[in-house]
């Protein structure tokens, strides 16, 4: 990131009706042009919350997030970079019902269009380039998705200022206030299901999120330090399991273990392995990695991964 470059989050917002995908359009007041709903980053907002609030606000559509479509850069009119991040996020009957969206000052109309009109509508070929990324992702069966997140534990006391058992250290005032910045962006990709290693630092990284979504954590040793050092870990069982449900879930586990997890996701799904693996595992800590799968056929492979890091 430059300085002086804008950043901004929205999204490709996508329905099926009657079998047939259909792409969210906003028409602008003020422009008077056709564009994908977006918004620029609100101070101390991820990239991943600025686009699920944008949506919302010009749309009156929540939505979670699916996979990454793409990136649009272009220079405005005063010679600043704006540099748009932009993912797939399917528009459920219920959200749209809930919608209370009415023509404003800055939003004219939305309208929902074919894939080959959103291509002819849109005012800005930056906007087509993201759309075509979408449609190929479609094709590929790749945009009807559910994450399973990857985290890595907040800061904790270190081990040379703890006398008491590993297992016990807690989180510092930095790794509560990371614990608590987390919840927005982990919200982002609708996450419904709190897994974590019964280490108190793991159960404290995930419990101001568990208080946002009235969820329980289930917590277990088979994905702790503990149990990794010693030989007993049973990764394994914890992400078929997560990978067999289909539900939007994150994992909040330990730095060694993280890669065991991100690589049994790849076999979980049939997917060849790489360095993206140790990529998406080396995480500081209250970082995470989303990893995209198909709700239809999981086993197809991962369709994305994609890494947030903490802001605090």
């Amino acid at each position: 990131m430059t300085d002086t470059a804008v950043y901004a989050a929205g999204g490709v917002v996508w329905r099926l009706v009657e079998g047939k995908l259909l792409i969210l359009l906003i028409h602008r007041t003020q422009y008077r042009d056709v564009t994908l709903p977006k918004g620029k980053v609100d101070p101390g907002e991820t990239l991943p919350e600025t686009a699920v609030r944008e949506i919302e606000e010009e749309t009156g559509i929540r939505v979670r997030l699916g996979v990454p479509v793409g990136v649009s850069r272009y220079v405005m009119p005063k010679g600043r970079q704006k540099v748009v991040h932009y993912w797939a996020a399917e528009a459920t009957d219920d959200a749209i019902r809930a919608s209370t969206f009415v023509p404003n000052k800055e939003i004219a109309a939305l309208e929902w269009v074919t894939p080959k009109k959103a291509l002819g509508y849109l005012s800005y070929p930056v906007d087509v380039e993201i759309v075509e990324s979408f449609l190929t992702f479609a094709r590929d069966g790749a945009i009807d998705t559910f994450p399973i997140i990857a985290l890595r534990h907040a800061k904790a006391v270190g081990r040379d200022q703890w006398h008491g058992a590993d297992a016990a250290r807690p989180l510092t005032e930095r790794g509560a206030r990371q614990a608590t910045a987390i919840v927005g962006p982990l919200r982002a990709y609708g996450v419904r299901r709190i897994v974590s290693s019964d280490a108190v630092r793991c159960v404290q990284t995930v419990t101001p999120l568990a208080k946002a979504l009235d969820r329980t954590i289930r917590t277990t040793p088979d994905v702790s330090q503990d149990a990794w050092e010693e030989g007993r870990s049973d990764v394994r069982s914890v992400v078929g399991r997560r990978v067999r449900s289909g539900k939007p879930a994150v994992v909040c586990s330990h730095g060694p273990v993280l890669p065991d997890i991100l690589n049994e996701l790849a076999l979980a799904t049939g997917t060849l392995r790489g360095s993206y693996l140790g990529s998406a595992s080396s995480l500081e800590v209250a970082g995470f990695s989303v990893v995209h799968l198909s709700r239809t056929n999981p086993g197809s492979g991962i369709a994305a991964i994609e890494t947030v890091l903490p802001q605090v």
